[in-house]
């Protein structure tokens, strides 16, 4: 995996009035997990473009104020509106610990129900899975190339050596989805069947109607002998 180095800057005072003012400066309010103590700092904003706006993971080589360490960034937080970087949290990270991060998946291969005009869906865009640092993909391949209509690749069939998938064996990850012009077909082709089914009995029923009217006329026909 890919390491991107985030160069930082202690911050002297915490509070919300600190935080707006460094974001103001173009920099991002930043805290550090996994040591002996938290470490709130700050870095640049124009440093977490890579980290952040990207298909892959990567780990971050810290350096704040020329202490250094390997971590990894475990949440970010967005204004709502503005989707502007609030704050950035970071988990220190070493070489004989396993640690979780969410990897980006990739859908690759033809499926063969896309040949057939299906939509082949995303459903996850990342898997959370638990592995050493040594062992962490920036991304995961999710072979496609056998989903047919309504056929899905699902966490449980995927393996991969030396992860451990935290998500549900039953999750979903792609599925290829019937058109909906395909759909509607489908569904007036199975509404037409009971109603074809329907008329044969009503067919049948006009029998024993003529011949109920049969019957009298044959009485008639024996008095006037």
């Amino acid at each position: 995996m890919k390491t991107i180095e985030i160069i930082g800057y202690r911050r002297a005072n915490l509070g919300k009035n600190d935080s707006q003012k460094i974001r103001e400066a173009g920099n991002v309010p930043c805290v550090l997990y996994g040591g002996n103590e938290q470490v709130h700092f700050h870095a640049p904003v124009i440093l977490f473009r890579d980290l952040i706006y990207t298909n892959e993971a990567h780990f971050v080589h810290l350096n704040i104020e020329g202490e250094e360490c390997q971590a990894i960034m475990q949440e970010v937080q967005f204004h709502p509106v503005s989707e502007l970087i609030l704050h950035v949290d970071f988990l220190k990270i070493n070489d004989d610990r396993k640690i979780k991060m969410d990897i980006p998946t990739r859908l690759v291969g033809q499926s063969p129900g896309v040949a057939k005009g299906g939509a082949l869906v995303r459903k996850r865009a990342t898997l959370k899975v638990l592995a050493f640092p040594k062992f962490m993909p920036d991304h995961i391949d999710v072979d496609c190339s056998e989903l047919d209509f309504h056929h899905s690749v699902k966490v449980g069939d995927l393996k991969i050596e030396n992860l451990e998938f935290v998500d549900k064996k039953n999750v979903s990850i792609a599925v290829v989805e019937v058109p909906r012009a395909a759909k509607l077909a489908e569904e007036t082709a199975a509404a037409a069947v009971p109603a074809a089914g329907a008329a044969a009995p009503a067919a049948g029923a006009a029998a024993p109607a003529a011949g109920a009217t049969a019957a009298p006329a044959a009485k008639k026909d024996e008095k006037k002998k």
